[in-house]
């Protein structure tokens, strides 16, 4: 029964015995009975544990959402908020470059994205044209697409790992005018430099000699803004507010350059907008996580990435807090920079955390200031592990895409969890996990066409209703109008409305705490069982001393289902297959056990340290595609065995048992 109604039943029960002249005590007692016995005293409980929480939750919401409409209305935009930023901290360290310890101002940063600006201007750009970057993280690149943005021109973000085609493809995607690069990358530069449209502009950033630089035609970057004026230039456009559309953020390349050759991913980002959506985004986390003005954040994250550029330094941009800028991501100077610079929030991204804790343990990872650690992606089998081995006494995990509108944070610390929904103001906040078929990753729908919700502990589908009026609501969409259709579905919540689907699978406890399951595709079936590779992936690491190990189904001809794979770092050469089977006998199920493993020096990660399947997955168990030494468990035998031309045929031809 509903808790309105069993409220209305429980009082119309306490007054309709009144009535016939029963006491008071029995009467409200009755009423209690009844009220019990329709099981709403959860209602009750939940409020109960949740409230504070929730009361927090909206305390954030409503902050955001009044700061947005507040901008919208007085024709705001990230630029201006930013000018607001430097008035109020000008001489106040912004960005702190931790290769060098130079140090920049918010005055210097302003003065030096200004330069930018006019440079820009010099070569002709105009509102709408696009230029990419493409260099490990520095101050200067927030000066270079903070100054672009001031003159209306885009920055193409890419990914420094690219290399060869996959960084040709996405430069060619962004339909840059000229390149930016750094002179540590010119060598992956020289190596496409042929297949560039000679029209190519192209600087460079960085010591590179003149024979460099006139191999690769570039011009040197730093002489040419060193001229420029450092005035604020004319405005580019009429004013647009939040809603501008000539100031577009493109984030391109988000994978390896061990992927095939991207092509939605490539231009996925395409239609992020700089204004709205990049305050959203760092106020979000800035009042989620109680960020303070004294703060110092430690940005090891390549700032091509959202979490780089905007959860860390949408911090400097929007409230004024010193950023520590660390080009490349470094697990045994981490404490080290962090206690240098006297940090007091740092940064993580997918496997960041279990890195540090494979790191020896040192006097100085305890000696910091570090109280709150801000990211996604931590797997529950290393978060307490963390917070007691370096003292770190808060985890600011959080789930969203730059382009989602159903992000979620966890702001009171709950072990695991990725962030919460109200369970008794669901309505506040509208998002919800859908039933799907976990096969197909289809929509389950009612007699009514629309969506099922899930019940607490059933995995779902994490979508969000779509209001274009709303700025926490909208759905921007992507360049390509087929990869925005396939993000959106309708009949979700109610009869014609429109939601955003996230294409990750959560599931929610009984109190509204949501916790990442899978991305779409990351579970397979094997056995008549459902097996996680992300749980598997922790348990199997855990187990190996947190090396870095990827877990994926593959394909046996015959079979039904996929057969788990695992693939594992073994830099030292000493991995025992015997041992290895002996700790997973002890800790997984027969089916989840994995049937094939891949010894290999290295596994493919991305540029955020995301585990990378891919091509793994690609190659299957077939030993003619990989030098990697690969394993059969043989379950009858009871041991894992190399897996040779002859054995691979005789799996292939269902030969053996499985």
């Amino acid at each position: 029964m509903h808790n309105a109604a069993s409220v209305s039943a429980s009082l119309g029960s306490v007054g309709l015995l009144r009535l016939v002249g029963v006491s008071w005590s029995w009467s409200l007692a009755a009423g209690l009975g009844l009220y019990l016995g329709t099981s709403s005293w959860k209602y009750f409980y939940i409020a109960a544990r949740t409230a504070k929480r929730d009361l927090n939750g909206l305390y954030v919401l409503l902050r955001v959402k009044l700061a947005l409409w507040r901008y919208m209305r007085n024709g705001s935009n990230i630029l201006s908020i930013f000018a607001q930023t430097v008035k109020r901290h000008p001489n106040k360290p912004a960005l702190i470059y931790e290769a060098t310890g130079e140090t920049w101002t918010f005055t210097q940063l302003d003065e030096i994205s200004n330069s930018v600006a006019h440079w820009a201007r010099s070569q002709g750009w105009v509102s709408g044209d696009v230029v990419a970057l493409f260099l490990e993280s520095r101050p200067l690149y927030v000066a270079l697409w903070l100054g672009l943005a001031k003159v209306g021109v885009e920055a193409a973000l890419i990914n420094f790992s690219l290399r060869c085609d996959s960084l040709l493809h996405c430069i060619g995607v962004s339909g840059s005018r000229a390149i930016v690069f750094g002179a540590e990358l010119a060598d992956a530069m020289l190596d496409i430099n042929s297949s560039i449209s000679q029209s190519m502009v192209r600087f460079c950033t960085g010591d590179l000699s003149a024979e460099h630089l006139a191999r690769l035609g570039a011009q040197p970057l730093e002489p040419l803004l060193a001229t420029a004026s450092r005035h604020p230039p004319s405005p580019c456009v009429p004013h647009k507010g939040m809603n501008g559309e000539r100031l577009l953020w493109y984030t391109v390349g988000m994978y390896s350059q061990t992927t095939a050759l991207i092509s939605t991913l490539a231009i996925v980002h395409l239609m992020f907008n700089l204004y709205d959506r990049y305050y959203r985004i760092a106020a979000f986390g800035h009042f989620a996580f109680r960020m303070r003005p004294s703060d110092i954040l430690y940005d090891c994250l390549p700032l091509y990435h959202s979490a780089g550029n905007i959860i860390g330094v949408g911090q400097c941009l929007v409230h004024g807090l010193t950023v520590v800028v660390k080009r490349k991501f470094s697990a045994s100077r981490f404490w080290d920079d962090c206690i240098k610079y006297n940090c007091t929030v740092v940064q993580y991204i997918g496997e960041i955390c279990r890195y540090l804790l494979s790191q020896p343990v040192r006097p100085s990872e305890k000696n910091h200031k570090v109280r709150l650690a801000v990211g996604n992606g931590l797997r529950p089998s290393v978060w307490e592990a963390f917070m007691e081995r370096f003292g770190v006494t808060q985890i600011g995990e959080f789930y969203g895409a730059t382009e989602c509108n159903c992000s979620i944070a966890n702001m009171d610390g709950k072990v695991g969890a990725c962030g919460f929904n109200s369970r008794i103001l669901p309505t506040v906040y509208p998002i919800r996990l859908v039933k799907v078929n976990e096969d197909t990753m289809e929509l389950v729908r009612d007699s009514r066409g629309l969506c099922m919700p899930c019940r607490p502990g059933e995995p779902g589908l994490l979508v969000g209703r779509i209001n274009q009026k709303d700025p926490l609501r909208r759905f921007d969409g992507y360049a390509s109008q087929e990869s925005t259709k396939k993000k959106i579905a309708h009949n979700v919540f109610k009869k014609d409305d429109s939601a955003y689907l996230s294409g990750d699978v959560l599931v929610m406890d009984e109190l509204g705490y949501m916790y990442f399951r899978d991305r779409s595709g990351d579970t397979f079936r094997w056995r008549g069982e459902n097996v996680s590779t992300t749980e598997v992936e922790g348990i199997l690491s855990n187990l190996l001393h947190q090396t870095d190990v990827a877990v994926y189904g593959v394909s046996i001809p015959g079979v039904e289902g996929k057969a788990g794979m695992a693939a594992i770092a073994d830099v030292t050469g000493s991995f025992d297959c015997s041992s290895f089977l002996q700790n997973i006998q002890r800790v997984l199920p027969s089916y989840a056990r994995p049937v094939f493993l891949r010894i290999s020096p290295q596994v493919d990660t991305t540029g955020t340290f995301k585990i990378q399947k891919t091509r793994l997955q690609k190659e299957g168990f077939d030993p003619r595609l990989t030098s990697d030494q690969i394993y059969f468990l043989n379950s009858r035998a009871a041991r894992y065995e190399a897996v040779n031309e002859e054995l691979f045929t005789t799996i292939v031809e269902g030969r053996v048992s499985l």
